[in-house]
């Protein structure tokens, strides 16, 4: 029993020291090419089995193939933002300075995810609605997500002292925290333009296999992307924020 109380803690404090920037980097600098790898080999399955192998749509016909990428950009954006806010919040309660890298690396993907979101509806809405945009519940939500994300962006980059910073910016991202299931649930508390959703935890999905497949890869591929470029720019705000530290300098001595 002791051994196993040992080993747990040794675990423990493995886990911890992960959370110090200076050992964060190289680990971080040993997964991005396995997480690249796995975006591709997702990505190429995902567009194949999205645009090739999926059958045409009885109603909307070849153009309802947006939704491969309008789907899980819009889950990604959702998500991001949670673990986006989940990050700033730990650094907000424990003043970890990890945690408040990794929420200031993942808002500029959560707000390319939540325009790729926006502007894939708005290519589906046309042909579909008949207008690039209408003010619907969830397309209003999703527009005041990226409002969010540029907001953290813009409120961090506009207070010199990071410590100020990283506190304002995730104040403001718990805050936003309560948009995320207006915008899950906005089919159902609303009557909207947007269709419900097609895939669900508490149903069977509405749609054919071959099109869930096709949803299902492209968010993985999704998520892998979010991983690697997160891990890539965390990198860079670590080199950016520990340039007075002897670690980063030695770093830099050993490149040059």
């Amino acid at each position: 029993m002791t051994d196993i109380n040992n080993f747990s803690k040794s675990r423990l404090v493995n886990w911890f020291k992960l959370s110090s920037p200076s050992t964060f980097y190289p680990v971080a600098g040993k997964l991005i090419p396995f997480f690249w790898v796995l975006t591709a080999i997702f990505g190429v399955a995902g567009l194949w089995v999205s645009f090739f192998v999926a059958p045409v749509d009885a109603v909307q016909g070849q153009g309802y193939r947006i939704i491969f990428i309008h789907v899980p950009a819009s889950w990604m954006s959702m998500f991001i933002y949670l673990v986006m806010a989940a990050w700033a919040g730990l650094g907000l309660i424990f003043n970890t300075r990890l945690s408040a890298m990794m929420a200031q690396a993942l808002a500029p993907i959560g707000a390319w995810m939540a325009f790729l979101s926006l502007w894939t509806g708005a290519f589906w809405g046309k042909p579909m609605w008949g207008a690039w945009w209408v003010w619907d519940a969830r397309l209003t939500s999703e527009l005041i997500l990226l409002f969010l994300y540029l907001g953290f962006i813009a409120l961090q980059a506009s207070i010199d002292n990071a410590r100020r910073a990283d506190k304002a910016g995730a104040i403001l991202a718990l805050v936003g925290v309560v948009n995320v299931p207006i915008i899950y649930f906005s089919v159902k508390w609303w009557n909207t333009l947007h269709q419900g959703a097609s895939v669900s935890l508490t149903k069977a999905p509405a749609m054919a296999q071959t099109m869930l497949l096709g949803m299902l890869l492209m968010a993985l591929c999704f998520w892998m992307y979010t991983i690697a470029v997160g891990l890539m720019r965390v990198r860079a705000i670590i080199l950016e924020r520990e340039a007075h530290t002897d670690w980063v300098r030695q770093l830099d001595e050993v490149k040059n």
